[in-house]
């Protein structure tokens, strides 16, 4: 192991974290997420309400006798916000709601041959001779999986998708529309869900590394007890004690999205983007795509090999 040695006065190579911070800040960061889950569990509605942007258009009902409007193949939508002077490229991939189908066979297959799709066309522009000194990434970071509110366990296809899915992406799994369920059923439906979850031998992110410290480990802990997020999302402003908050009315009240005794949605918007963003990016290049990389490239190299000799 190397020696550390103290420098007997000052050099200035301390300054280099304000280099780097100062070269990204001028590049903005690139975040892409999918949104995953049967229609009508306000997928659209709280990626608005997580970036607190109009970013994608709701396909809710304006009338309760307005049939539900559907996403009928895979769109992605890209929007530049700005905050504090630190630009965020935003990618948000919608997906048509699996399991409405009389027949759901092999429904997660569009969805997980977009995600491979998208390590694809990186490690092509990787492997390019004169490469672009910045390839745009489009590699999905974050998986978005919505569970409908039943209050009794994952349907059959919810445990088959997200084993698919967490082979290729990051998955975090929320409870669309979890005001639909009383404290005590919220509960015990996330109970039995991180039960399935263990007996299926389902692994979501976040993942524990070598290089995580203590206060790391424990935070990862602490995000691990909450999955799967119980959420409400609300693109409207209520009125609560004469403040205007962002929240909805249901049969009980009104839900204030923003009070943790009302939902979790700010514990699922702060693990996003204030204490896990960059490590969704990096493990997403880290283990997925390193992964699909390193299966293709051997792929390639056999390939060269059984060719026969000329």
């Amino acid at each position: 192991m190397t020696e550390e040695i103290r420098a007997e006065s000052y050099v200035g190579f301390d300054s280099i974290t304000q280099q780097i911070e100062h070269k990204l800040l001028k590049r903005g960061f690139q975040f892409n997420v999918i949104l995953v889950g049967q229609t009508g569990l306000g997928k659209s509605t709280l990626i608005n309400t997580i970036f607190a942007s109009h970013l994608v258009d709701s396909k809710g009902r304006f009338t309760s006798d307005e049939p539900v409007r559907q996403t009928t193949e895979i769109q992605a939508v890209s929007h530049v916000i700005v905050e504090n002077g630190v630009k965020l490229r935003l990618n948000i991939v919608d997906t048509p709601g699996y399991g409405d189908q009389v027949n759901n066979e092999n429904c997660w297959d569009p969805i997980v041959k977009y995600i491979k799709d998208q390590h694809s066309a990186y490690l092509r522009k990787e492997l390019t001779a004169m490469r672009d000194r910045y390839i745009q990434d489009t590699r999905i970071h974050c998986c978005l999986y919505f569970i409908n509110p039943t209050g009794h366990s994952l349907r059959p296809i919810d445990v088959i998708v997200m084993k698919k899915l967490s082979e290729v992406v990051n998955v975090v799994p929320v409870i669309a529309k979890s005001d639909s369920l009383t404290p005590d059923e919220r509960e015990s439906f996330k109970e039995k869900i991180r039960e399935e979850l263990v007996y299926h031998n389902i692994r979501l992110y976040p993942f524990d590394t070598d290089e995580d410290d203590q206060e790391e480990v424990a935070v990862n802990e602490a995000i691990r007890a909450k999955v799967p997020f119980a959420i409400v999302g609300s693109d409207t402003s209520v009125i609560i004690d004469g403040k205007s908050v962002r929240g909805r009315k249901n049969r009980w009240g009104v839900v204030n999205v923003e009070n943790k005794e009302h939902c979790e949605f700010m514990d699922l918007r702060d693990f996003l983007t204030r204490t896990h963003l960059q490590d969704l990016i990096e493990t997403t290049a880290q283990i997925h795509y390193e992964a699909f990389r390193s299966k293709q490239l051997l792929a390639l190299k056999e390939g060269v090999n059984q060719r026969p000799a000329q």
